[in-house]
């Protein structure tokens, strides 16, 4: 009866003893693949709007100020230098103006500024997913002037061109978004219109702050 049981423990006990000895393997952990380093390089378009302030000179005649709110689009493209936080882009932009100022002196004088646009050299400093940056390039813009005086009226379009200079931030606000916020600087030179028989030299510059969101075609690689 003693020896029936002692082998009774042994069959049961030699499965576990087997199992004992055999080698631990821990559950495969899920592998999770790293994620992709932000970067600013790729191609994007957005809109902007905003408020500017002008100055018109007209030689001989009284000065205005033709300010007003700004709409328009924008088109580039980053590159942002391997393992560097040095983006560089280009970058492109059309808008609609409402500015328009008058003055009255026993005649009168009108400056508008119809639309504007600029072709821009980018430079950057990413801070990860914040970027400040600097512009500049050539500017040009839509300018009408309309006036009588000297016993003559009458009015006349130029397409001003001249430069700008500006500085920003932007910011990855979404997989492919991108928000910004800009200051601008441009003068677009003197044009020479003519009013009725008369001439007028006007030289315009122009303040501007705008903000734009654009999307990033490819993505930021949050």
């Amino acid at each position: 009866m003693i020896r029936s049981a002692i082998v009774a423990v042994a069959v049961v006990a030699a499965p576990a003893a087997f199992a004992a000895d055999l080698p631990y393997e821990a559950p495969a952990a899920e592998y999770a693949a790293p994620a992709a380093p932000s970067t600013w390089t790729g191609a994007y378009v957005g809109a902007q709007a905003g408020y500017g302030w002008a100055k018109a000179k007209n030689h001989g005649l009284p000065g205005t100020k033709p300010s007003g709110a700004i709409v328009g689009g924008y088109a580039g493209y980053n590159h942002q230098f391997d393992g560097s936080p040095v983006v560089i882009g280009a970058e492109t932009d059309v808008n609609y103006h409402d500015g328009s100022d008058r003055k009255n002196f026993g005649g009168r004088i009108r400056n508008e500024q119809q639309w504007s646009g600029a072709t821009r050299a980018r430079v950057g400093y990413a801070f990860d997913n914040i970027m400040p940056y600097a512009a500049a390039g050539v500017a040009y813009s839509g300018q009408r002037v309309n006036g009588s005086f000297n016993g003559s009226g009458g009015h006349d379009s130029k397409t001003a061109v001249g430069y700008t200079v500006g500085a920003g931030v932007e910011g990855q606000v979404a997989e492919n978004i991108a928000a910004r916020v800009e200051y601008r600087y441009t003068d677009y030179g003197s044009d020479r219109y003519k009013v009725g028989a008369n001439r007028v030299k006007t030289d315009v510059t122009e303040n501007r702050v705008m903000g734009g969101v654009a999307y990033k075609f490819n993505s930021f690689g949050f």
